[in-house]
C-alpha cells in the first residue's frame, strides 16, 4: 500500500510540473508572437534602429 501511495504522489508532483512547463512555453510564446506584431505593425518606426552597420565597429588605428 505505501508504494501505491509514493507512486501516486510522483505521478502528481509529474502532472504538476508539466502544466507548469506548457504555462511556460504558453507565455514565452505570447510574448514572441507580441514582439513579432509590434514589428510588423511599426509600432517602434519613429525610434529607429540602435545601432547601424556602419558605427558597429570602432576604427582602426
Amino acid at each position: 500500500m505505501f508504494e501505491h501511495e509514493i507512486q501516486q504522489q510522483h505521478a502528481a508532483e509529474l502532472i504538476r510540473l508539466a502544466a507548469t512547463e506548457r504555462l511556460a512555453r504558453q507565455a514565452a510564446k505570447a510574448r514572441r508572437a507580441n514582439r513579432r506584431a509590434a514589428r510588423a505593425s511599426g509600432q517602434n518606426a519613429s525610434e529607429g534602429p540602435v545601432s547601424s552597420l556602419r558605427n558597429r565597429f570602432a576604427r582602426a588605428a
